[in-house]
């Protein structure tokens, strides 16, 4: 596997108190994430997934085979995932405000497979007490990339912008053989 970054994300200090609630209850299931990565408990078809005993993380997935208007499919289930969790409704403005940084880059993957890779695959929300991560798999050759020199003026060209802005960390995973790649964004928990 290759990933843009050339190191795993690091400690992200303190836990931030109430940033992952429960989830609902699923099926359990054993799976591995879009990227190939950490091992995913209760992970099912459906998205609904219960928390990795060891680690605190909950997972959800998406498949979107079949689907049609993925980009709004993939932000209700988000917003949904991020109730089950307790990001929604904020008690703050912080929270307000990662929520809604979540759900932009949520959107900004999405738009982008569909754009310059033949539309998504799957999506991958995992969460713990100090990050969610993203993962959209797709079918693509492409690198995703943010346009340099970025015109903030220019229509269109944004996404990797503002994910590379917004999030702690992003990169592409790719499986040797296999067509296409996983890009993925990590955000920090609110406070």
């Amino acid at each position: 596997m290759s990933t843009t970054r050339p190191y795993p994300p690091g400690d992200r200090g303190p836990e931030p108190s109430g940033a992952s609630g429960a989830s609902a209850p699923g099926a359990p299931v054993t799976g591995e994430s879009a990227a190939g990565r950490a091992p995913v408990t209760g992970a099912s078809e459906g998205g609904v997934a219960a928390p990795t005993a060891a680690t605190g993380r909950q997972t959800r997935r998406l498949s979107f085979d079949g689907e049609s208007g993925v980009v709004p499919l993939a932000r209700d289930f988000t917003r949904q995932a991020l109730q089950a969790w307790g990001w929604l409704p904020s008690d703050t403005a912080d929270q307000r405000a990662a929520a809604e940084d979540v759900l932009l880059v949520v959107s900004e993957l999405v738009t982008n497979a569909c754009l310059h890779a033949e539309g998504p695959d799957e999506l991958w929300i995992s969460c713990d007490r100090k990050v969610i991560r993203l993962e959209v798999s797709d079918r693509g050759a492409g690198q995703p990339s943010p346009r340099t020199p970025h015109r903030a003026g220019r229509p269109g060209g944004h996404g990797m912008f503002i994910v590379q802005r917004l999030c702690l960390d992003w990169g592409v995973v790719r499986s040797p053989g296999v067509a296409g790649k996983t890009v993925w964004a990590e955000l920090a928990a609110p406070a």
